[in-house]
């Protein structure tokens, strides 16, 4: 059996998917970083596409990539080593099983082809003729844990030979993002101290992300009142109490304009009394900077009947949320301290 089509892969897979959301690289967007890498890796083993590919049980990410510039005075579009068509940001992800990067992730070791039609198992691949790849060099990108996240990889559109100095000069460059990793898990260490004040507040707590608030974090009170859902679910379609209530529509109002809003007063059964309570919600804006934009939503929910919080003290707690994110930076939705499970 092919090993990319694996019950053991598949299972990979989802450990990767579920790393990668911890780390916050589970998309497609482009981060400087890893673009940085990817050119380095273009410059150093002179091949005309590079990339820094995360690869988890559904896509490939590519959140590094190097392609040539297009001007017609490039010379790399006109030695016959040019790209077939054009890689912008729209085309940062592929299928899970496009191309020569999963095989280097499910091998776990690094993949020279010197000439792709010398190997009937990869000549007739997809990005042969897609792209015109006549040669790939791929090594596998680990994380300071050990895990194969993706790969680090260079191609070119004609064959060519990958000596031991560019096999380990890619090795050497693909361990410089160990420290990004490391810093990466840092700060959720920091994270954690932040989520530690959620669970001693005596009311539900939720910690969205994006407009389909992806739940980051819940606290045992928002559980324990609304339901224990898996983390980085969408929300209105786990939490169907507080959608049918206008929570999620209050959500998507301070989401969208950047202020916050309120849903002052709402009836809703919840899982830990035998009648409706009344409660109120706040929804809060969250950026990882004053000027960003806004990254999620953080709703605080108090019962009408235990204002433990009252007036103004409920806008207190998530003004001084917003800026223990601002002090953590673009880390501030990189991964959550695990409060509900599914």
């Amino acid at each position: 059996m092919d090993p990319l089509t694996s019950d053991q892969t598949r299972l990979a897979g989802e450990q990767r998917r579920l790393r990668l959301q911890v780390l916050g690289l589970n998309s497609v967007e482009a981060e400087a970083t890893f673009d940085r890498v990817a050119r380095l890796a273009a410059s150093f083993t002179q091949a005309p596409l590079a990339m820094v590919n995360f690869i988890n049980d559904e896509r490939q990410m590519f959140r590094g990539m190097y392609v040539p510039p297009t001007s017609p005075d490039d010379k790399a579009n006109t030695d016959g080593r040019g790209i077939v068509f054009d890689l912008s940001d729209i085309a940062r992800e592929a299928p899970s099983d496009y191309g020569f990067c999963p095989h280097v992730v499910a091998q776990g070791s690094q993949l020279a082809l010197d000439d792709v039609f010398d190997y009937p198992r990869f000549r007739g691949n997809p990005l042969v003729n897609d792209m015109g790849v006549r040669s790939y060099l791929g090594t596998p990108l680990r994380d300071n844990t050990g895990m194969i996240l993706g790969t680090v990889c260079v191609a070119d559109m004609v064959a060519r030979t990958w000596d031991r100095k560019l096999k380990e000069g890619m090795q050497e460059l693909t361990e410089t993002l160990l420290s990004d990793f490391k810093l990466r898990d840092s700060l959720l260490a920091q994270q954690q101290e932040l989520f530690a004040v959620f669970d001693g507040a005596p009311f539900p707590i939720m910690l969205t992300e994006g407009p389909n608030h992806l739940l980051r974090y819940a606290n045992g009170k928002q559980g324990a009142a609304f339901g224990m859902v898996p983390q980085f679910s969408p929300g209105r379609q786990v939490l169907t109490g507080l959608e049918a209530i206008g929570v999620f529509n209050a959500m998507d109002e301070a989401f969208h304009t950047g202020q916050t809003t309120t849903l002052p007063r709402a009836s809703i059964s919840t899982y830990d009394s035998p009648s409706p309570q009344n409660f109120s919600f706040l929804c809060t804006p969250v950026r990882t900077s004053p000027n960003a934009p806004v990254s999620g939503v953080l709703t605080v929910a108090m019962n009408a009947g235990q204002q433990f919080y009252p007036g103004n003290e409920q806008r207190v707690f998530a003004a001084n949320v917003q800026e223990r994110f601002e002090q953590l930076g673009s880390s501030g939705f990189r991964g959550t301290i695990p409060g509900q499970r599914g």
